[in-house]
């Protein structure tokens, strides 16, 4: 299966190095040029639980690739799916299946907009992953992939790229489901990223504080009631043990928003705590607690449309 991950930051990394690492053709499209040099040079290494090991994708903007891919993963930012998909289009051919793997809410939408008849799936991983540094990447810990059609209907080719994903070691399946799954993960991300951001923490020491247990149960309980209000069905046990586990198993990860903010990145304060905020107040929720975390966010990063970015 002929591969390309578009984004090649933390995430877009490591599934690209699992791939390439099992022996799938992949190339890697992404902007930053450091990193795209560093693989082309000493390939992608990845420091996992099995230690370090150095997996050779190809890599380069989306211009530097012709011929449309069997499989388009998109990790980019959701502010940034638009335009990279529409510098990618001539990538996507009509037996190409896009999967989005991306944070928040509205992914399959954004893509749609720029290639109305793609193949779209959707799908969530809570696969732990940091970008170390150009050609580097590392993760720990176990996550799992599950996806599906957008539109619900079933796909036997979607199958064969679950099973692709799984031999690689990346615990995927096929899953009607998933859009609970994706819902599930909002609400873990809408409790550990902008609290992160915020406090500058990793996962361990926001585990470790006193009050962040109580912060975290305020968070989901107005994440359950718009997901409850959108006819979601959730499981609010499994996201509370999700949350346990990654404070358990996960005390070293830095949230990718806190990621953004050191690094003076746009954050996806909007696709997660924003879209839940959205959603909400559409059903005329109150939610001072999500709202709270986003225009907080906002304020340090610079992240309200049309604020100038700090220099």
């Amino acid at each position: 299966m002929r591969i390309a991950v578009i984004g090649a930051g933390a995430m877009g990394s490591l599934f690209g190095a699992r791939l390439a690492l099992a022996g799938e053709p992949v190339a890697l499209i992404d902007v930053n040029a450091a990193h795209v040099a560093a693989i082309r040079a000493e390939g992608l290494q990845l420091h996992d639980d099995h230690g370090t090991r150095v997996a050779r994708p190809e890599a380069g903007l989306a211009a530097d690739f012709a011929d449309p891919f069997d499989l388009v993963l998109l990790f980019t930012k959701g502010r940034h799916s638009v335009a990279a998909m529409t510098a990618s289009r001539h990538l996507v051919g009509p037996d190409t299946r896009v999967l989005t793997l991306q944070n928040g809410l509205g992914a399959a939408e954004r893509i749609l907009s720029v290639l109305p008849d793609a193949r779209v799936a959707v799908g969530m991983t809570d696969w732990p992953a940091d970008f170390v540094g150009p050609g580097r990447v590392s993760s720990h810990g176990a996550g799992k992939v599950r996806l599906w059609r957008h539109d619900g209907a079933a796909d036997k080719g979607l199958d064969a790229v679950a099973a692709t994903l799984d031999a690689a070691g990346l615990a995927c399946r096929s899953d009607p489901a998933v859009m609970v799954a994706i819902w599930e993960k909002v609400l873990f991300n809408a409790v550990m990223n902008p609290v992160a951001a915020l406090t500058r923490q990793t996962v361990g020491g926001m585990a470790a504080h006193p009050d962040m247990p109580a912060l975290a149960e305020a968070i989901l309980d107005e994440g359950f009631a718009v997901a409850r209000a959108e006819r979601v069905a959730i499981d609010e046990t499994r996201v509370r043990a999700a949350i346990a586990f990654a404070w358990r198993e996960h005390g070293p990860h830095r949230p990718s928003m806190l990621i953004d903010v050191l690094a003076g990145r746009p954050t996806e304060i909007d696709s997660i705590a924003g879209a839940l905020a959205d959603r909400g107040r559409a059903h005329g929720l109150p939610l001072p607690v999500l709202e709270t975390l986003c225009r907080l966010v906002r304020m340090i990063a610079n992240d309200a449309p049309g604020h100038p970015r700090r220099a």
